[in-house]
């Protein structure tokens, strides 16, 4: 049985939103199966925008990132649900990610000096993305590049292998068979821990 962190990266803490739907299937699911399950909404967190390399390196995270790293560190698999705003993740999630991943938390500098140690090696990954047009037309026109961001250059970076990718396209479209399609897979993702 695994260890499971569900990061809500919606910014909006006050509506039900449809990956608020995916991460309570994923829940369900997991937890069904045995695997503990906790939870971060981003949206209700407490976190300033960071400014400059000074407060990255060497500032003091609040106490709510402090939470959501003791969350991550607890957790063997985390699993990020975001919807694809103007292209990418929206800025609130870049933020927490941006306090969370900090120097001496996601990496540390190797003792010779040269290269860094990712301090978060063993913990696996899951992004899901939800966006209003098809899933395939961000994959192959737009190349997903805001989830290849996140996956290099900040979970990988960091020590997280393997990372997996379900993008979740027309949810506007009024197509209930489409979105019970995804949801019966995230339900699959949960019950395995994927």
């Amino acid at each position: 049985m695994k260890k499971i962190l569900i990061i809500q990266g919606h910014p909006d803490g006050k509506q039900q939103h449809f990956g608020h739907v995916i991460g309570q299937k994923y829940t369900s699911a997991a937890e069904d199966a045995g695997h503990s399950v906790r939870h971060v909404f981003v949206a209700n967190l407490d976190f300033p925008l960071m400014s400059s390399e000074d407060e990255f390196k060497q500032g003091e995270p609040s106490t709510d990132i402090s939470i959501a790293q003791k969350d991550i560190r607890w957790a063997d698999h985390v699993v990020i649900i975001y919807p694809l705003w103007l292209g990418t993740m929206p800025a609130m999630l870049k933020g927490f990610f941006e306090q969370v991943f900090r120097p001496g938390f996601a990496t540390t500098e190797a003792k010779s000096g040269i290269g860094f140690k990712r301090l978060l090696k063993g913990k696996s990954a899951r992004i899901v993305v939800t966006m209003g047009m098809p899933a395939t037309f961000y994959k192959w026109f737009f190349r997903q590049h805001s989830v290849k961001n996140l996956k290099r250059n900040i979970l990988s970076f960091c020590g997280f292998k393997p990372i997996k990718t379900t993008l979740i396209g027309q949810v506007y479209a009024d197509r209930e068979d489409h979105l019970s399609a995804a949801l019966s897979n995230i339900s699959r993702l949960g019950r395995h821990a994927l």
